[in-house]
C-alpha cells in the first residue's frame, strides 16, 4: 500500500549503520568538510605513470579537496606534484590539461620555474627587490606524491600524512600479483553527472544493481559463484570482493578471448574499492579505474582510465580495446546505465520530498549482494567525519561516540 507523507518521512526500522541521512548527499556545508577532513587527508589517484612518458610532460588534475594541481615529470624522470599556482600573485600557471614544458613560466610576470619546481626566474628581479627577495624563496609548493599499486601516481595535500602502502595496507592483496608488469592506458574519458560523488561510490561498492545491467546478468548473475562472492572490509574504508569467471560468450557468442591477464583465470574478474572515491574493476583482459572529483555536492566528474600491458602487440591491444568497449567504452553497456543510475539518484535528493533517508540494511552474509560494502565506506565517513552518516547534524561528541 502506498504511504502518507509522515509515513514516508519516517527514520527507517534499521541500526543506525544501514542507513544515511539524504542530506550527505547534498548539504554544502558538510561537502566543504568532506573536502577538509577526508580529500585532502586521503591519498589520491591524479594520473597514470604512462601518461608522463617523457622528461617535462605534465598532466593538470583538479583535486577533490579544491585545489588545481601539475603532475610532472622532471628531466631526472621522477615525477612531482605542485601546485598549479605562482608564489607571486596566485596566477595560474598552466592552463592545458596536457603538455610538455621544459621551463613553467607565468603568464602574468613571466616568473618561471624549472620541474623540480625550483624558481629559475624573476623577471627584473634584482631591480625591483634588490637582496630583499630571490629565486630560492620563489619556489612552487610541493604536495607529496608516491607512485604504486599498478603505476598510478597517488597524491596527498596532508604533509603529515602516512604513507601510500600505510594507507592501502592489505586491501590490494586480491591484485597484487595482476599488477606486476608495467601497464600503460588506451583509454581516457571522463563525464560529468550532475550527483553526488558518494553515490557513484556506491554504485561501485555493491552489485545489487546488477539487475539494472542486461550484459551483467547475462555474463555474471546467470554464472556459477556469482552469488558467492564475499565482501572483505580494511582499515580506512577499503572494501574487495572475490573473484569469478566471467562468460562473455554468454552475451555476445564469441569464443575463449585471445587474450588473458598475468596471473588472472580465464574470465577472472577482480574489483576492489579504494576510500573515498576509486576503483580498480579488473575483468578478463582490461583494468579498468574509476576517480571520483566532486566540484560541490551535486556535481561530479569521473575519470575513467582502460589499461593494458606495456608490452602488448598491437594484436593483443586491438583485442583488450575491443573487450574493454564492450562493456565500458563509448558504444559499450555498463558505463552508461550506471551514470544513468547515480543521476537519477543525484536528481532524487534534491527534489524529493519529505523523505530523509536512504537505506543500506541488505544483508547476505556478507555475499554480493549485500550492502555491507557501503556500511564499511559510511563507518569510515563517520568516523573522518566525528558524525554519523545516520544523523549527521547530531552533537559532535554523540556522533563520535557512535562512530
Amino acid at each position: 500500500m502506498s504511504r502518507n507523507e509522515a509515513e514516508w518521512s519516517k527514520r527507517p526500522q534499521f541500526p543506525q549503520t544501514h542507513y544515511v541521512n539524504s542530506a550527505i548527499y547534498t548539504d554544502d556545508g558538510l561537502f566543504k568538510e568532506e573536502q577538509s577532513k577526508i580529500f585532502n587527508k586521503c591519498w589520491i589517484i591524479a594520473c597514470h605513470e604512462s601518461e608522463l612518458p617523457s622528461p617535462y610532460d605534465y598532466r593538470t588534475f583538479q583535486h577533490p579537496g579544491g585545489a588545481p594541481l601539475i603532475v610532472v615529470r622532471g628531466e631526472d624522470m621522477k615525477i612531482r606534484t605542485f601546485l598549479n599556482i605562482c608564489p607571486h600573485r596566485g596566477n595560474t600557471l598552466l592552463y592545458e590539461p596536457v603538455g610538455n614544458a621544459k621551463r613553467i613560466t607565468c603568464i602574468f610576470h613571466a616568473w618561471s620555474f624549472d620541474t623540480a619546481g625550483r624558481c629559475i626566474d624573476i623577471s627584473r628581479g634584482k631591480q625591483g627587490y634588490q637582496d630583499r627577495f630571490g629565486c630560492d624563496q620563489a619556489g612552487l609548493r610541493e604536495i607529496r606524491t608516491e607512485q604504486g599499486f599498478g603505476g598510478f601516481v597517488w597524491v596527498n595535500m596532508d604533509d603529515g600524512a602516512c604513507t601510500l602502502r600505510e594507507y592501502i595496507g592489505d586491501a590490494m592483496q586480491l591484485l597484487d600479483e595482476h599488477l606486476e608488469a608495467p601497464l600503460e592506458v588506451f583509454h581516457y574519458h571522463k563525464a560529468v553527472v550532475p550527483t553526488n560523488y558518494k553515490l557513484w561510490h556506491d554504485t561501485n561498492s555493491e552489485f545489487y544493481h546488477d539487475y539494472m545491467h542486461y550484459f551483467n546478468r547475462a555474463t555474471g548473475m546467470m554464472q556459477p559463484g556469482y552469488f558467492d562472492r564475499k565482501y572483505t572490509g580494511y582499515p580506512n574504508g577499503h572494501a574487495s570482493v572475490g573473484s569469478m569467471t566471467i562468460k562473455y560468450d554468454a552475451y555476445d557468442g564469441s569464443k575463449e578471448r585471445g587474450v588473458g591477464w598475468p596471473g588472472l583465470a580465464p574470465g577472472g574478474w577482480v574489483l576492489i574499492d579504494i576510500f573515498p572515491g576509486m576503483t580498480y574493476n579488473l575483468r578478463t583482459s582490461v583494468l579498468r579505474m574509476d576517480t571520483a572529483v566532486p566540484l560541490g555536492p551535486d556535481k561530479l566528474v569521473i575519470e575513467f582510465r582502460g589499461l593494458g600491458l606495456k608490452s602488448d602487440t598491437p594484436e593483443q591491444r586491438a583485442e583488450r580495446i575491443r573487450d574493454h568497449n564492450v562493456i565500458w567504452g563509448p558504444f559499450g553497456r555498463n558505463l552508461h546505465e550506471d551514470l544513468l543510475g547515480v543521476y537519477g539518484q543525484g536528481r532524487a535528493m534534491r527534489e524529493r520530498s519529505g523523505s530523509h533517508w536512504v537505506i543500506h540494511g541488505r544483508e547476505e552474509h556478507s555475499t554480493i549482494h549485500d550492502e555491507v560494502g557501503m556500511r564499511h565506506f559510511y563507518a569510515e565517513w563517520s568516523r573522518r567525519m566525528g558524525r554519523l552518516a545516520s544523523d549527521p547534524f547530531a552533537e559532535s561528541g554523540s556522533a563520535q561516540r557512535a562512530a
